[in-house]
């Protein structure tokens, strides 16, 4: 098994950027670094499996940066909707 160190670090930064970004776009919904770090990630993974790759800016950090940070914006949203209701 061939593990890309380089690949994961830079995938846990943009997650950490992005989940770092919503959580100051999403006041009230965050989790605190290390659990905005987590959204961000998996709020990278949502929206490139929903929207694709985004490809508006010409520098492709920015772009997964842009896409990894809307995608946490629509999960925390989804997370303040459900904690509501519960």
């Amino acid at each position: 098994m061939n593990i890309d160190v380089l690949g994961l670090l830079l995938a846990l930064l943009i997650g950490a950027i992005a989940g770092y970004l919503a959580g100051q776009i999403v006041k009230g919904h965050g989790f605190g670094t290390v659990g905005n770090i987590v959204v961000g990630i998996v709020g990278s993974l949502l929206f490139g499996v929903l929207f694709g790759s985004f490809n508006f800016l010409n520098s492709a950090m920015l772009n997964e940066i842009v896409g990894g940070t809307l995608g946490a914006v629509i999960l925390l949203f989804a997370i303040g909707l459900v904690k509501k209701t519960v």
